[in-house]
């Protein structure tokens, strides 16, 4: 054990996270053979959060194509681009994956859509803004094992809650925090529209999180448009090309080289300011061309009365004790006591649509109607 102590701190970036510098909420004995953030990533992975990803909605719904992406796929692929990025610059790769496997456990039914859908019924519930960062971090705190939660460090609860990719810089220091420092900021997403737009990670290993979050996504996005006839390639304006390439595979390879270039024995994570440009370019094109229409207006509203009528039912059910709803023989019977007794009905309601997949709300759905 020594011995992998003393070839860890060899190996490792002066900037990156030591698993002795690893802080959890609840002490643990030490005689697990795992590393500190080695253990992060099996919890994330053998979670029942971890297994939902397969099948819930990447961009595109109701596609009868094997080959669109799901959840599942993009967190894949930050998984593996973050700790490709990671490794070049000697950062601790336990880290980068606890938290790349974890950051997008709290995604919702039906993606993005589905996201601002919740939100509105939690604002109008007194609930506070819905933002899947903050539920996954949510998940891992306080729901999953029974309500439990997995007593997960610090750090890989950070990355994942700050690891939005909607909120690209060109720069990405880490901020140094405490325990108390964190939560503060976990509980202030929840009343300040704005504060999810302005957390920062605090380990170096988050700042990589999040930005392979965009890169996970940016050009996967292109390829699954073109193989659903949305966008052609040649509709992709040339000055990004030219830059980035016009693949999924140019594009990773572009940007995780310039990342490494440009941040390497450096306290931050950057990228050249050619790159950062074209790839802020490329992300305006993908608004516009692809996420704008990846659902129909009838199919938002379709999911609006989805959303709100199975929130209404399953809050009616919490109030008149209705046992046999799925609400409590698939979520509220097996949670802890302080769970039920500390959160309110409008809240459970939220966490059990929130962590559905997509079939399954469809299912439940349709029972309301029979």
């Amino acid at each position: 054990m020594e011995a992998k102590k003393n070839m860890e701190l060899k190996n490792l970036s002066k900037y990156a996270t030591r698993d002795c510098d690893a802080i959890r909420f609840t002490k643990e004995n030490d005689d697990d053979i795992r590393p500190s953030f080695f253990r992060d990533i099996d919890r994330v992975l053998y979670s029942s959060s971890y297994t939902r990803y397969i099948d819930k909605t990447q961009v595109f719904s109701f596609v009868n194509n094997d080959h669109i992406s799901k959840r599942i796929i993009h967190v894949q692929f930050v998984s593996k681009i973050a700790r490709t990025i990671g490794r070049a610059l000697g950062l601790n790769i336990d880290l980068i994956e606890a938290a790349a496997l974890g950051h997008d456990l709290g995604h919702v039914p039906f993606g993005h859509i589905g996201e601002r859908i919740l939100n509105d019924i939690s604002l109008k519930n007194n609930e506070g803004y819905f933002n899947h960062n903050i539920e996954s971090v949510r998940i891992l705190m306080n729901l999953e094992n029974n309500g439990n939660g997995k007593n997960i460090t610090l750090q890989v609860l950070d990355a994942i809650m700050c690891h939005n990719g909607e909120f690209v810089l060109g720069k990405y220091e880490p901020i140094n925090k405490t325990k108390e420092e964190f939560i503060e900021e976990y509980k202030q997403s929840y009343i300040d529209k704005n504060k999810v737009k302005s957390l920062r990670p605090m380990t170096l290993e988050g700042c990589v999180v999040r930005i392979s979050d965009v890169i996970g996504y940016i050009g996967k996005d292109i390829e699954d448009a073109i193989i659903l006839g949305i966008i052609s390639k040649d509709e992709i304006p040339s000055n990004i090309t030219k830059v980035l390439g016009d693949n999924n595979r140019d594009i990773i390879n572009t940007i995780v080289n310039d990342i490494i270039k440009n941040s390497i024995n450096k306290p931050y994570i950057q990228m050249s300011e050619e790159v950062f440009k074209a790839l802020i370019d490329l992300k305006k094109f993908n608004y516009e061309n692809i996420y704008a229409k990846a659902n129909t207006q009838e199919e938002i509203k379709s999911f609006e009365v989805m959303f709100n009528t199975l929130f209404d039912k399953y809050l009616e059910d919490i109030k008149n004790k209705n046992i046999d709803s799925n609400i409590y023989t698939a979520f509220l019977n097996d949670m802890n006591d302080n769970y039920l007794k500390e959160t309110s009905n409008e809240r459970k309601v939220i966490d059990f649509i929130a962590g559905m997949t997509d079939d399954y709300f469809i299912k439940c759905y349709k029972n309301t109607l029979d």
